[in-house]
Formats: structure tokens, C-alpha cells, sequence
């Protein structure tokens, strides 16, 4: 009897042990499950509250590069906020007439100072806020109009097409440009349809009110 009792004191402790251990193990896992659930949640929640490309004003997106892997209506970025507005006097406070000068376009990039800026001057690169009025060599036809919008675009010109990019450097803010810019620095053999038919050449009258 006493073996029998020494034996039976000697087991429980060890089954109570393995129980507790077993326990704290299930514990254990718990613990890990839930913080593995909060982290994919975590991650599920950044990603849905990214702005993707896509969302942007479509008028802003006039002048984005074709080759970018969008649609002609999509930026490579969410034009930016600013406190630049369009200038209520002045010859910036009003709307251009653009007109198409007729005859064979440039084949190179050609700009002509209508209003000559003081402030700032743009450089390669800058992000910019400009007011401004696009045509198709061609016809005349309008396809951007920052007028009528009544909002002035801001953007990287790094992320324009070429030609645009390069006839807005040099400028000074409060300047106005025209810049004829021929097919090869526009849009190309692509075009951007609907306005804008393959090979085009365009012209703009571009307002520089920050840089």
C-alpha cells in the first residue's frame, strides 16, 4: 500500500503539470492567431486607402504622357492642392483666344513671350500651377481649357508630355506663353483619342501662376 501511495503522489503532479503546459501552449497559439489576424488587417486597411491612379480629374489629365501604361485619361498622379488662383485683374485674369495660324506646323518646339512674368522662374522639373487653353494645330479645336473649369492645374512637369514640359521651363509666374508643340514632342503616332488624333501637333497658351 505505501509503494501504491508513493506512486499515485508522484504521478499527479506530472499530469497536472502536462495539463497546465498544454494549456498555456493552447494560450500561446491563441495569442499568436489573433496578432496575425490584427497585422493582415492592418496591411488590408493601408492598401485599400491608397489613391490609385485612376482617380484623378480627367481635365488635368489632358497633358500627361501617352507611354505612362494608362489610358490617355489617367495621370501618373493626383494633382496637387494649391493656393495659386487665377488673377482677378490683369491680362492673367483673362481667357486667351488661341487660334490655329494655318500653313505646314513646326517640326521643333517653338515658344513666343506674350506676357512677359516677373516672379519665379520654372525649371525642369518644378511642379507648377499654370492656367491653360489647348488647340489642335490642325483645326483650331479646342481640347483643354483650364478656363472654363475655373481651376487652375498643378503638376510635375516631369510628368507632362515632353513638349509641355520643355515650353513651360524658363518661364517667370505671371508670365504668359504660346508653345507650338510639334506631334513628336505631343502625343506621337498614338495620339490621345478622343481629342487628340495620332500625329497632332498643338498649341497652347500657358499662364504661369506658381513655381
Amino acid at each position: 500500500m505505501t509503494n501504491f501511495k508513493l506512486h499515485l503522489s508522484m504521478w499527479r503532479p506530472r499530469t497536472v503539470g502536462a495539463r497546465v503546459g498544454s494549456a498555456a501552449s493552447r494560450a500561446g497559439l491563441a495569442v499568436g492567431a489573433i496578432g496575425a489576424a490584427i497585422l493582415i488587417a492592418g496591411c488590408g486597411s493601408s492598401g485599400s486607402s491608397t489613391i490609385t491612379v485612376g482617380n484623378e480629374n480627367s481635365a488635368d489629365n489632358a497633358l500627361v504622357k501617352a507611354d505612362e501604361g494608362t489610358s490617355s485619361t489617367s495621370s501618373t498622379g493626383t494633382p496637387t492642392t494649391t493656393t495659386a488662383k487665377t488673377p482677378t485683374s490683369g491680362p492673367l485674369s483673362k481667357e486667351p483666344k488661341v487660334t490655329a495660324p494655318g500653313g505646314p506646323a513646326p517640326t521643333k518646339l517653338e515658344t513666343k513671350e506674350l506676357v512677359p512674368g516677373t516672379g519665379a522662374e520654372a525649371k525642369a522639373g518644378d511642379t507648377v500651377t499654370v492656367n491653360d487653353v489647348g488647340i489642335l494645330y490642325a483645326t483650331g479645336k479646342q481640347f483643354e481649357n483650364t478656363f472654363t473649369r475655373k481651376e487652375p492645374s498643378t503638376f510635375a512637369l516631369s510628368g507632362l508630355i515632353p513638349g509641355f514640359g520643355k515650353g513651360v521651363v524658363g518661364m517667370k509666374v505671371g508670365g504668359r506663353r504660346e508653345v507650338i508643340i510639334p506631334a513628336a514632342l505631343g502625343y506621337g503616332k498614338a495620339g490621345s483619342p478622343p481629342k487628340i488624333p495620332p500625329n497632332a501637333p498643338l498649341i497652347f497658351v500657358i499662364d504661369l501662376l506658381a513655381a
